[in-house]
């Protein structure tokens, strides 16, 4: 490691870029030096940060990490640097533990699974993160984490999202020490308080002994799925668990459940008002992470369905006639693309959402991810706590998963919020200087 930028991140200074840029120097393949520099940064500063000092919530700069890795493909490499540096930036701003304290203070356990258990359980924190630091960080740890965290909603379900989010990002930089590190984070997050269970054990009480939902296609779009669609914006929390937990048990994959999630979703992202944009995209990371979970064969306990469902149905339904609609740009547009990563920057979100149409009609909803992912990696991470990162890479998970009219209200429904949420992008010019 370099001795720079380990001092950049220790204490980030106005020469935090240009040492991240020399650090990308010191390896060969532009793609190897990336992950090594976040590697590094994931080592030195997860056990550095305060997370307890944020409790009930969680800071975003590592899960956006992970977020930042999700949309490389995305990207151009500039725009992918130029993302990872700023990210890597906000995750070296968090508020670090007083000397001597905070989880780089605890030390590492025997590694075995039933005092972690017992941890989780009796809400021991430091325990669980010394037991988790000594087992072997494989995949089933992660996923038997997962599964402890996954009926707690403490916090809008940011427990379940970390634990996905680690896994992969453990994945994707391939560090023995770093993967100890993620995964005893997911442990310390899965044993602290508060623990919130009340959407879960209302959904489990009317779902009895129902099975996981296996992974299936979903049905074709009719009334059943706007009907659907209804009873998650519209109804009262009873109603809501009642209604759901009956579309849960009825045959059929959970596929179908996932498109009604995500179709009412992104209505309600039509909408937020602007001060809960970022918010309200947070259910979007919440159903990527239960919607592949499902999709990869680790289907999600039956309730968890109920609980993505009461999620959504938490933020605020407008009135059907004072949600924004697209609305065609003031003069003729050669290139969609180009216009609709103009439309987002400019604040615009009726023009972005007609072009995000425009554009996904043409050449498909991926194009328009592409066009959000840069815009993306335009905007400081600081500026909303990552969650126009967080909300687009969320998409890039669900477009595969959900069928074409779905796809086709989430990249609109994504465009109005970046439109709308846009901000500063200095931080991304100093990244661009320094990385020429």
């Amino acid at each position: 490691m370099a001795t720079t930028w380990l001092a950049e991140l220790e204490r980030p200074s106005e020469g935090f870029y240009r040492a991240f840029a020399q650090r990308l120097r010191e390896e060969g393949a532009p793609s190897a030096a990336a992950r090594a520099a976040a590697g590094e940064a994931v080592q030195h500063l997860l056990p550095a940060v305060d997370w307890a000092a944020y409790l009930p919530h969680v800071p975003h700069g590592l899960l956006g990490l992970d977020a930042v890795f999700r949309l490389e493909p995305l990207l151009a490499p500039s725009s992918f640097l130029r993302l990872l540096a700023t990210q890597l930036h906000a995750f070296a701003l968090e508020v670090r533990s007083p000397k001597g304290q905070g989880l780089a203070a605890v030390g590492q356990g025997s590694g075995h699974w039933g005092n972690l258990e017992m941890a989780l359980r009796g809400h021991r924190p430091a325990i669980a993160w010394g037991e988790a630091l000594a087992l072997a960080p494989d995949a089933d740890a992660f996923r038997r984490l997962g599964r402890w965290v996954e009926p707690d909603m403490a916090n809008v379900g940011h427990k379940a999202v970390m634990a996905r989010g680690l896994a992969r990002l453990a994945r994707t930089l391939g560090q023995p020490s770093a993967t100890r590190l993620l995964l005893a984070l997911t442990a310390w997050l899965g044993a602290v308080e508060p623990r919130d269970t009340f959407w879960h054990d209302r959904a489990a009480r009317r779902l009895g002994d129902a099975p996981p939902v296996p992974f299936g296609p979903a049905a074709p779009e009719g009334p059943a799925r706007r009907a659907g669609v209804r009873e998650i914006c519209d109804s009262g929390l009873v109603d809501l668990l009642d209604h759901f937990t009956g579309r849960v048990v009825a045959p059929g994959g959970s596929g179908e459940l996932l498109a009604m999630l995500v179709a009412a979703a992104a209505e309600k992202q039509l909408d937020a008002r602007r001060d809960l944009e970022g918010r309200t995209a947070w259910t979007f990371a919440f159903l990527a992470a239960v919607g592949l979970d499902a999709a990869e064969g680790f289907a999600p306990a039956a309730a968890t369905w109920v609980q993505a469902a009461a999620l959504v149905n938490l933020f605020p339904t407008g009135e059907e006639e004072e949600r924004p609609g697209p609305v065609p740009p003031r003069t003729p547009v050669a290139e969609p693309g180009a216009a609709l990563l103009e439309a987002v920057l400019d604040g615009e979100p009726p023009q972005a959402m007609f072009l995000a149409g425009a554009l996904g009609a043409a050449d498909g909803p991926g194009a328009v991810l592409r066009v959000l992912a840069e815009a993306a990696s335009l905007n400081d991470p600081s500026f909303n706590h990552s969650h126009q990162l967080l909300a687009v890479a969320a998409g890039a998970d669900l477009l595969p998963l959900v069928p074409g009219s779905v796809q086709a209200a989430l990249v609109e429904a994504l465009a109005k919020f970046l439109a709308n949420a846009q901000g500063s992008s200095d931080l991304g010019r100093l990244a661009d200087a320094a990385l020429l």
